[in-house]
């Protein structure tokens, strides 16, 4: 937890916070002042509504599963990369069902689920900084993750009321059986919950604007509206700065600004400039974000992790585990952080993660910056690896091999060159590098295409 709390006090001594009335916080106030939160190895207890009303509700739900009352529940998920925007999405939406419905004839009970397991949150710096903002418990003990679930998801989905996705187009394969409530998303539409309502897919730069547009105009249209916390609302600020570039971005809509002055209008920061407060926040979590020279590469591939099992047409390999890390080091970086420093070290400590999770194919997606004639440049590699100890022989694996790459190869607009020391690498892996925009969003179609053509 270290690297954390440098960062912190290094903004406390580095910057000086703007002189502002003691009702309206300026967010980088805020920000350095959780670095004393809480000492380190000691738990701190949040304080405010939105973290007791967290703690509560996880405690309820839990109490309700002993007791057999699963069915009553609705779970709030994102996707399993558990980054600031899907995590402040699940959150925000399960507070507005719980609070929308609580003096209606049919209360909900509503829980969000953060699809990483508890020691992963914290492979993100700036998810804890903004929890830590908003005043949660530390240790993440507010949050309900997956592993602490107190039942299999496959077996769980049949018994609870149903799910709600949020950025996540589709469940994950372990939580088909649940009934799909609602679906928000800005990505691609998958063509999953076809009945769900709302069902709402739009191209924002951050799902959370999404989900708090909806909680707005809902709010607003109840006879009486519930208590929205300040935690909460500047939480949602923080996950559309992070994801906006603090509203300046090309990814970012008229949406994203609309809903972003809606929210902050509520906040403790109501009567500061919009674009100062997205910019002071997207920032300091920006900063934050940046802060993984401390982690070593099993914890640099699982920070950001998504994978699920996907149907093939062979009738000896009906299903396949396929996963995608996201890592922004080059992969000469990455060997450099093994403990041998040479190449075979990574190839094993990949092995062992991939393992670990029964995994058969994996896609490591790297990004970095580099510097040409005094220019930055933009260069991705793709890392490809098939095993065969896990669900497939080495037969099998060597054909799901060719078929992954040579689908990689013949996407022409990717520009793959193999990397610099491609002729090294061992059975089934692959390295490439090109310079094009294309990240998970693209290369996981790619994949996911060829693995279900398989035979």
């Amino acid at each position: 937890m270290w690297p954390f709390y440098t960062l912190s006090f290094a903004l406390l001594t580095s910057l000086t916070a703007s002189a502002i009335p003691p009702t309206q916080p300026h967010p980088q106030a805020v920000f350095e002042a959780s670095a004393s939160q809480d000492i380190i190895g000691i738990a701190k207890e949040g304080v405010g509504h939105f973290s007791e009303w967290s703690r509560a509700t996880k405690k309820e739900f839990l109490v309700d599963w002993q007791a057999s009352k699963e069915s009553e529940w609705t779970i709030v998920q994102g996707n399993e990369g558990g980054d600031l925007d899907s995590m402040t999405a699940a959150l925000a939406w399960a507070y507005h069902l719980r609070h929308s419905t609580q003096n209606t004839s049919s209360p909900i009970k509503a829980i969000a689920l953060l699809q990483t397991p508890a020691d992963a949150l914290d492979l993100r710096p700036e998810n804890k900084l903004a929890l830590d903002n908003s005043k949660m418990t530390s240790g993440h003990e507010d949050l309900l993750t997956l592993d602490e679930l107190p039942e299999d998801p496959e077996t769980l989905s049949r018994k609870i009321r149903g799910i709600v996705l949020v950025d996540h187009a589709k469940p994950l394969r372990k939580w088909r059986n649940a009934k799909i409530l609602s679906i928000f998303d800005h990505h691609i539409d998958r063509g999953a919950g076809p009945e769900a309502k709302p069902r709402i897919f739009e191209k924002t730069a951050s799902c959370t604007t999404i989900v708090a547009r909806q909680m707005l105009d809902e709010l607003e249209k109840l006879p009486e509206e519930y208590h929205m916390p300040h935690e909460l609302l500047e939480l949602i600020l923080s996950a559309i700065a992070i994801d906006s570039s603090g509203l300046t971005n090309s990814a970012s809509t008229e949406e994203d600004v609309k809903t972003s002055a809606r929210v902050l209008k509520r906040s403790n920061w109501a009567k500061r400039d919009l674009e100062d407060v997205m910019e002071d926040l997207d920032d300091r979590l920006s900063d934050a974000k940046k802060d993984l020279d401390h982690l070593g590469l099993r914890d640099l591939l699982r920070r950001d992790w998504k994978g699920d099992l996907v149907d093939t047409p062979s009738p000896n390999t009906p299903t396949v585990s396929l996963g995608f890390a996201s890592v922004p080091y080059s992969m000469d970086a990455q060997i450099v952080k093994t403990e041998f420093k040479e190449l075979f070290d990574w190839f094993a400590i990949h092995a062992a993660w991939t393992a670990e999770i029964s995994v058969d194919i994996s896609i490591s997606l790297n990004k970095y910056k580099t510097r040409k004639n005094g220019e930055k440049k933009k260069i991705r590699e793709i890392v490809l690896v098939v095993r065969d100890d896990v669900r497939i022989g080495q037969a099998q694996a060597d054909s799901l091999f060719r078929v992954v790459y040579e689908a990689l190869e013949n996407e022409k607009s990717l520009g793959l060159q193999p990397w610099h020391r491609a002729h090294e690498l061992g059975r089934r892996q692959m390295v490439w590098r090109h310079e094009s925009d294309a990240g998970r969003k693209v290369i996981r179609p790619i994949v996911e295409d060829a693995v279900m053509a398989w035979d």
